[in-house]
């Protein structure tokens, strides 16, 4: 894609943008096409990736390049950088203009990433009103390629990804909620129709079996449906 360098261009671009990133089916597909705009929209951006922390683990979500999964996991293993401010610290916007000059902040990392050819980079909190969906990140091998329309862009660019992001979130939550509801109504009554019990007393038997299996309602009871039954006639007949 051309870098739009007029207004009207980078609006009809982010909105093109915004299209297509709720036209993906599923959240990864969201996510990978998320940081793959990002490369395109944003001048100076040569690798993009999302990062999150999760039990205090860094999880790269996203990637355009192994560069960008090089250094979410040299933070996580050094505990500090940008990135792991801006999710952490909430900070929702981070540039940094020289890598090499950064050793101030951030000791460690900031000598890794030149090491790992990081001149500059940009950041952003990926967030809605409710909930932080991590940090998309944005590198380029040169220093100072990231200016302050270029912040302004990715600024916009963070914001609809957000919106995107949070949306197929709640799709998919969605989608597996009606999914488990399906799976465990049909095992229900899978297990109503060979022991010749009540709905009620169905649901706890498969709660019951959920809990001493270890295994999630939900997957048990496609087991159920898969076979017709539990796996064995002495845990059916309890």
């Amino acid at each position: 894609m051309t870098y739009p360098t007029d207004p009207g261009g980078v609006a009809a671009a982010l909105a093109t943008m915004a299209r297509d990133l709720l036209s993906q089916p599923t959240i990864t597909d969201t996510l990978n096409r998320v940081v793959a705009h990002a490369v395109d929209l944003v001048d100076g951006c040569e690798a993009a990736g999302i990062l999150v922390v999760r039990d205090g683990r860094v999880h790269t979500l996203a990637a355009t390049h192994a560069l960008a999964r090089e250094s979410d996991r040299v933070q996580g293993e050094l505990g500090e950088g940008p990135c792991l401010n801006a999710t952490l610290q909430e900070e929702q916007v981070f540039r940094i203009t020289d890598m090499a000059a950064a050793t101030d902040r951030w000791p460690r990392y900031a000598p890794a990433a030149v090491e790992m050819g990081i001149g500059s980079a940009l950041g952003f909190l990926l967030f809605t009103e409710d909930e932080n969906l991590g940090a998309l990140n944005m590198y380029s091998s040169r220093p100072r390629a990231f200016g302050e329309r270029t912040e302004h862009i990715g600024w916009l660019l963070a914001a609809h990804a957000s919106v995107a992001i949070s949306s197929a979130r709640t799709d998919a939550q969605l989608r597996e909620a009606i999914s488990t509801r399906q799976d465990v109504g049909e095992a229900v009554g899978i297990v109503m129709e060979r022991h010749k019990i009540t709905a009620e007393q169905a649901f706890d038997l498969l709660r019951t079996e959920s809990q001493t299996r270890n295994v999630r309602l939900r997957e048990l009871a496609r087991r159920i449906v898969s076979s017709g039954g539990f796996d064995s006639d002495d845990e059916a007949d309890r």
